[in-house]
């Protein structure tokens, strides 16, 4: 199977949260060649942004913040461009019934262009958009 997979998944790997094993499941299948993992080329970057912002509120170990991140960039998903994805993102995060920022839709049209399931624990994003 082929899932897209956005920061909050990705960051359940090396951050103990609510279904961090599910997440952890997910990744291990895809080191072993049973699922396929994308991503758009934003995601480094949240993810990033997220471990350090986890490490400043004692989510991770002091200090830690850039090995986590090279233990999650190294699982390796699939990425690709998000400019190209920019115009399906537009319509989608018009079609949204609460806020939600550009980057979750970027997410989303990755989803459906490659038509594979979005792997987010984000509720927001699930509650945001239809279907």
């Amino acid at each position: 199977m082929r899932y897209v997979i956005d920061c909050s998944t990705a960051v359940k790997w090396e951050v103990p949260e609510p279904d961090s094993d599910k997440a952890i499941r997910l990744r291990d299948a895809h080191r072993h060649g049973i699922h396929e993992l994308l991503a758009p080329d934003l995601w480094p970057v949240e993810v990033a942004n997220a471990l350090y912002s986890a490490e400043l509120k004692g989510g991770i170990p002091s200090g830690r913040f850039e090995h986590r991140l090279a233990d999650i960039l190294g699982v390796g998903p699939a990425i690709y461009q998000s400019t190209s994805l920019l115009p399906r993102a537009t319509v989608l995060i018009r079609k949204a019934i609460a806020r939600i920022g550009i980057y979750d839709c970027i997410y989303v049209a990755l989803a459906e262009r490659e038509g594979c399931e979005l792997v987010t624990s984000d509720r927001k994003l699930i509650n945001a958009l239809p279907g």
